[in-house]
């Protein structure tokens, strides 16, 4: 029977990773993931797991440590944040580059520097191009939703690709929310037994991992692994519905809310899209034909879901969390590529916020919004929220 616990973001991460009782466990703490390994390690010495749970001397060891359990055919997880994440940034495109299915969960957090500890996006847009899928959750629910369903696609054999659960860190991670889980058995069922592909430690059917691979094959590999992400939508999307049957909670590449007739949307990542429907419900009191379209999945970017949706209205305004220095911001970046290619091309406007945990407010969402409605919205122009100019 599902259960309903009042749990913060890390434990549910933590939770559903008890439930699914992974062989092998490497991980660094870092705030704001720290919690997450820290319930995982109670479950593991009390017994309730039977994980391998290794302590390494960085985030770098712990991707390199997932790395190798993965390879030998282990289900493998790791965690980790900001200046952990970017510790891991060579080994996070090994991981990828050797279609190895491991799930990381990260508590987005700043990057340095100067130090900052809270939350904005600019640690996983660093390693959007390095080949893992990225899933982004709005809430704790869909942080537990999402761990399940993370293995699911990894191992797909049509993928083989890392995950990348992402969660905004304190928002999220620390923050106290009802979250529904569901029944262990039910979990254990959903992800099943992992189908061991070229595993190391097969000894009748030796393999090789990490050779080098020179340019008479490495253009072939990289092929492969674009091939391997044009996969990932509709695996997700069957996924998806098969985690709907289980638990009533519906998922797809987007979220859209209110989004049927809205002349004017709103992209979002992460916790921020809580914010802007309480605005949006604000303005629809008003009259004003708003909405959001929140991403689930950043990658691989769905162009054409994005074309079908915005096609046709009469602003599209971007919010991200990150900066990206002497270009556009990531979202905002990918969002207008696509509107591009669409005939009927909506006003577009960007929006930077929340840099360093700064608090996005609903004035900001509704300030955001009333420069669309009055057409004060120019393409080429990035513009702040909450900033002091």
């Amino acid at each position: 029977m599902p259960l309903k616990q009042a749990i913060t973001g890390a434990e549910a991460v933590a939770y559903a990773m008890k439930q699914i009782n992974p062989d092998v466990v490497a991980a660094y703490p870092i705030t704001p993931q720290t919690p997450v390994v820290e319930y995982f390690a109670k479950y593991v010495a009390d017994g309730v797991v039977d994980t391998e749970m290794i302590p390494v001397e960085s985030e770098h060891s712990a991707m390199s440590a997932v790395v190798g359990a993965a390879a030998s055919g282990a289900r493998a997880f790791t965690a980790t944040a900001s200046v952990g994440l970017a510790l891991m940034h060579e080994v996070v495109f090994i991981a990828a580059s050797l279609r190895l299915p491991i799930v990381m969960a990260v508590a987005n957090r700043a990057l340095s520097g100067p130090i900052n500890i809270h939350c904005d996006h600019s640690d996983a847009m660093a390693e959007r191009d390095s080949g893992w899928i990225q899933l982004w959750a709005e809430n704790a629910q869909e942080a537990y939703d999402f761990t399940v369903m993370a293995y699911r696609i990894a191992e797909h054999k049509d993928v083989r690709l890392p995950v990348m659960v992402n969660f905004d860190g304190f928002i999220i991670s620390h923050g106290v929310e009802v979250v529904e889980t569901l029944d262990d058995e039910l979990i254990k069922n959903f992800v099943g037994k992992q189908e061991k592909i070229y595993p190391l430690l097969d000894t009748s059917n030796p393999v090789t991992y990490g050779s080098i691979d020179m340019y008479d094959y490495y253009f072939e590999h990289k092929r492969q692994q674009v091939e391997a992400m044009k996969h990932v939508p509709r695996v997700f999307k069957e996924i998806a519905e098969e985690f709907a049957k289980i638990s009533g909670r519906k998922y797809d590449l987007v979220d859209e809310y209110m989004l049927d007739d809205a002349e004017y949307v709103m992209i979002a990542l992460g916790s921020t899209a809580g914010t802007i429907k309480h605005t949006i419900n604000e303005l629809r009191k008003e009259g004003k034909k708003v909405g959001l379209l929140k991403p689930w999945m950043f990658r691989p970017f769905s162009k054409a879901e994005y074309q079908r949706l915005l096609t046709g209205r009469k602003a599209v305004v971007v919010l991200d969390r990150s900066a990206s220095f002497g270009a556009e911001a990531p979202l905002y970046q990918s969002v207008k590529s696509t509107i591009y290619e669409v005939a009927s091309k909506p006003q577009m406007g960007s929006y930077v916020y929340g840099l360093g945990g700064r608090d996005i407010a609903p004035h900001h969402i509704r300030q955001a919004f009333e420069d669309a409605f009055s057409g004060n919205l120019i393409v080429d122009e990035e513009r702040y929220l909450g900033l002091r100019e």
